[in-house]
């Protein structure tokens, strides 16, 4: 009678484990992804709010400069270790694309675009992070995740055109570009956060910018703050808390737990958030045709989570 080997129901037991914790961190990393989505949702609507009567560049310098210090705050409370040199160049990177490039271009853009028609762009940030993470990351998605990732996007474009919005060149190339720094940013922080964690990755991203962004806060700040708006300060308030620190904690976290280019595609969702917040703090409206959509956004995004992986 043929007699398993005796360590076969040990290595059973320690494979069954390991698929356990992997499916769990994966799970954990989409929850992570989605609190994400969800605070990121309300950062172009808010830095609409807040450049209608604010600066671009203000706006900029001043959401940076305010979460740089309270990201110095907390890592000086928990009393984190720095950064190594070998972080700092990573570092930079996520600065470059999440704390300047993106907010910067995205703010100068709203000035020419309508805050619907920028959120839509968002469409594309999962492709764009997807990619930065496989030529920074390594990451290899199998085909499917690509086809899922391509009908989304199309989606959210095709919506976009057939709404026939109003349009400035200039507004939608800022848009691609903040779009690409934002991938860049997002994805080479994912691959950080497995070092270093991920409130940690945009906190000493933060810190980094300091020297910088907050002489230049001093330098571009109004001569005079009463004409401004309550909503006005609101949006300056969120895009600082919210947008620059809080929301990259969530996101940072999934892209690490569940993988950059797969827990990336819950951005596909960020556009049609987006425009619900535009509605209800711009009185814009909502169609029947963008609750389709978001409808087949959201398949596209369960399709990616069950089929794609990032061995």
């Amino acid at each position: 009678m043929f007699k398993f080997p005796k360590f076969a129901t040990k290595d059973l037991i320690i494979s069954d484990y390991i698929i356990n914790k992997v499916q769990e961190n994966t799970t954990q990393g989409w929850l992570n992804g989605f609190i994400g989505v969800v605070l990121f949702s309300g950062s172009l609507p808010a830095t609409r709010l807040a450049v209608m009567e604010f600066n671009p560049v203000f706006v900029t310098l001043v959401r940076a400069s305010i979460a740089g210090l309270l990201a110095l705050a907390i890592l000086l409370l928990f009393k984190e270790k720095r950064s190594n040199r070998k972080q700092l160049l990573p570092l930079a990177i996520v600065s470059i694309g999440c704390v300047v490039g993106f907010p910067l271009l995205s703010a100068l853009a709203l000035q020419y675009i309508t805050s619907a028609h920028s959120i839509v762009f968002i469409g594309i940030l999962p492709m764009a992070t997807a990619i930065f993470g496989i030529i920074r990351g390594g990451e290899r998605p199998k085909p499917i995740f690509w086809l899922f990732s391509i009908i989304g996007s199309l989606l959210v474009v095709g919506y976009a055109a057939s709404q026939g919005l109003a349009a400035s060149p200039l507004g939608d190339i800022l848009m691609i570009l903040a779009v690409i720094l934002c991938g860049l940013g997002y994805a080479e922080g994912a691959k950080l956060t497995k070092e270093l964690g991920g409130w940690q990755v945009i906190s000493w991203a933060l810190v980094l910018s300091q020297p910088i962004m907050l002489p230049l806060t001093f330098i571009y700040m109004p001569s005079s703050f009463e004409n401004v708006s309550v909503e006005a300060w609101g949006g300056l308030a969120y895009v600082s808390l919210f947008s620059m620190f809080l929301g990259f904690v969530f996101w940072y976290k999934g892209l690490a737990q569940g993988g950059t280019a797969t827990v990336g595609q819950l951005q596909l969702l960020q556009p049609f958030f987006g425009l619900a917040l535009a509605a209800w703090l711009l009185h814009e409206q909502v169609s029947i045709g963008m609750l389709a959509v978001t409808l087949g956004v959201i398949l596209c995004v369960v399709g990616t989570k069950k089929f794609a992986t990032n061995k």
